[in-house]
């Protein structure tokens, strides 16, 4: 079941993609990402009362969290207003690589034939997508945008390998927290966090920079990315959750934003792109036989 759940929230978050990079255009990225987590935190408010807040002794590691996601989601709001949709998918794609090896490391997962294999369908066809991004004069190296997206997919691939350890159990060495309590006060610091620098960072020089409106799409990409992240905690919660597997499963997104994108957007280089996507697809085939396998062996 947490495999099926790891798909949902991989059409999900394709979604909030293309609604956050929709919403991005032509706008200041502080302001918008204060609402993503200023409507983030209302969804959750109701969830936030309702479960026991746990003191400090919780939530210190919520706080931690909620810096690494903030950190993250900053990085990839100013790479994905800058860049391609088609190409900024590819390169948070190499979160799961990097949880698959902290994984390995930290937590011991093993992984049979068939999920070998769809991570390696995976990460070719990420890479070959990475390539023809070049085709658009973006140089990878001296980038600034692409520096940014970078950084928020290590910081991205952090925060997944810390839920892992904030939801296993104590006896399975991690911490045990509900994963109601994780969701819903981590976006409440994020925005507390957030409505700080608006009000130092962005309202004092607002008349300077790339004035803010408001569109339509900005409170897509909060519920969408909400009931995403609520399927991700379910699939992670369950008993034999892969944390590498449903990393690797949730940037098949990158098919989902990338259709989507393709058509509002018009981007470039879409035939060769969509070759590669074919791969992508093979790869969550084969992950998800491998895991049945393991369900049902």
């Amino acid at each position: 079941m947490w495999i099926v759940c790891a798909f949902l929230s991989a059409a999900l978050l394709g979604c909030y993609d293309v609604f956050k990079k929709h919403s991005l255009r032509g706008n200041a990225v502080i302001p918008v990402l204060f609402l993503n987590t200023l409507f983030c935190s209302l969804i959750f408010a109701p969830m936030a009362l309702a479960v026991p807040f746990g003191g400090w002794e919780v939530q210190r590691y919520i706080v931690l969290k909620a810096c690494i996601v903030l950190s993250s989601w900053m990085l990839g709001y100013i790479g994905m207003k800058y860049l391609p949709l088609t190409l900024v998918g590819p390169i948070n794609a190499t979160r799961p690589v990097m949880v698959l090896l902290g994984a390995l490391l930290i937590f011991g997962e093993r992984l049979n034939l068939y999920q070998w294999i769809g991570v390696v369908f995976a990460m070719l066809s990420f890479f070959l997508l990475s390539r023809s991004g070049r085709k658009e004069g973006i140089d990878f190296r001296h980038n600034r945008w692409i520096l940014c997206t970078v950084g928020a997919a290590i910081l991205g691939a952090l925060s997944g390998l810390y839920d892992k350890f904030l939801l296993a159990s104590p006896q399975d060495g991690g911490v045990g927290l509900n994963k109601l309590v994780v969701q819903s006060y981590y976006n409440f610091y994020q925005c507390l966090m957030m409505g700080v620098l608006l009000l130092m960072l962005w309202y004092p020089r607002r008349h300077k920079g790339e004035p803010f409106h408001w569109i339509w799409s900005i409170p897509l990409i909060s519920i969408f990315l909400s009931v995403a992240d609520y399927v991700y905690f379910c699939s992670l919660h369950q008993a034999g959750a892969l944390v590498s597997v449903v990393s690797m499963v949730r940037r098949g997104s990158v098919v989902v934003s990338f259709m989507i994108g393709a058509f509002l957007f018009h981007e470039k280089n879409l035939r060769s792109k969509a070759v590669d996507l074919l791969l992508v697809l093979i790869g969550m085939v084969f992950l998800f036989l491998g895991t049945s396998l393991t369900a049902n062996p």
